[in-house]
């Protein structure tokens, strides 16, 4: 472990605050750190300097998925991050300085999608091993399981964490009427429900009737639900493969739609009043709206890391925050 890190935590002033999960008790950073590439694409080397710059910028919130990363190359078969943060924890010693997320619902080689008894059961005990950890802090349901009655998954949930192999519950890639039948089925049963969702999320919006296979974009209906249960609204793919500032890179035809324009212009405009990123920009505004968002920040060298972190340090004025969030093209 490096010397003195947890001494020089927020360091060059970039500080973060704490949020709880939900219902839950845990308290996380407003940025998590996606460790997607972990051990797959990234080195041990690379792996270690992305976790311990996030540390040192006041970062605790670590998030990973069993499958991650089986299509990169043809050596991977997932659980590749998992590893390699099991890896990290041990070698850094501060397991009880950090969060630790995974999940699982997804198919990857040589197992099957779903969220039945045994598979949950099964893919937490992996997970625990690859990690080298007794708990893991948050679970998520990756994608949604129509196939398994709801009162099994949650019921197996809910003996995991009895059984102090999970702490707290999250689910991912839902839609908000499915999440509504899960929290009834834990309300009924006084069971522990999720206490925050994880949603591909970010400032330009899918038009209608977009598609992204098994993964679910946060609409109109899931925002107002999150608020109205008091869940945690978390945002994967904020950064939309850097197609905000990278001209090279174009977005999505998902995310072209009837106010992509609009929202463009004021991103530009809002940018250039606050003289930072647009990518910085686009975060700020995640952990500023209503309902807030947690971003979370992946990066492939230090410098990107570093921009994405001292997006904590802005702050949006009422009027920006609404020219931002009410921007659309008149009709």
């Amino acid at each position: 472990m490096p010397p003195n890190i947890l001494m020089n935590l927020a360091i060059g002033g970039l500080t973060m605050r704490t949020i709880r999960l939900g219902n839950s008790d845990l308290e996380v950073s407003e940025l998590s750190l996606g460790c997607l590439y972990f051990g797959a694409r990234d080195s041990q080397t690379d792996s270690f300097d992305r976790l311990y710059q996030y540390i040192e910028g006041g970062g605790n919130f670590l998030d990973t998925a069993n499958i991650y990363s089986h299509w990169i190359n043809d050596a991977a078969r997932g659980g590749e991050s998992e590893e390699m943060l099991g890896l990290w924890i041990k070698q850094s010693g501060l397991r009880n300085h950090v969060v630790l997320a995974s999940k699982l619902g997804f198919p990857y080689p040589g197992t099957s999608a779903g969220l039945s008894a045994g598979q949950i059961e099964k893919e937490c005990d992996k997970s625990l091993k690859r990690l080298g950890v007794d708990t893991i802090d948050l679970y998520y349901a990756h994608v949604d399981d129509y196939n398994t009655p709801v009162e099994e998954t949650m019921n197996t949930f809910n003996r995991l964490i009895r059984a102090g192999k999970i702490r707290a519950l999250g689910a991912s890639n839902f839609k908000a009427w499915r999440l509504e039948e899960s929290l009834g089925v834990c309300e009924r049963n006084n069971w522990t429900s999720y206490c925050c969702v994880q949603q591909r999320y970010s400032y330009l919006r899918p038009k209608s009737g977009w598609n992204f296979g098994g993964q679910k974009a946060a609409n109109d209906d899931l925002l107002e639900y999150v608020k109205a249960r008091n869940l945690t609204l978390l945002a994967y793919s904020p950064l939309l493969n850097g197609a905000y500032t990278d001209p090279a890179k174009k977005f999505q035809p998902q995310y072209i739609g009837p106010d992509s324009e609009a929202r463009l212009a004021v991103l530009h405009e809002v940018r250039c009043e606050l003289g930072c990123p647009a990518n910085q920009l686009v975060y700020a505004w995640l952990l500023q709206s209503d309902p807030p968002a947690i971003p979370l920040v992946a990066s492939s060298n230090r410098a990107q890391l570093e921009e994405s972190l001292a997006a904590v340090k802005i702050t949006l004025s009422e009027e920006q925050l609404h020219r931002l969030s009410e921007a659309k093209d008149i009709v």
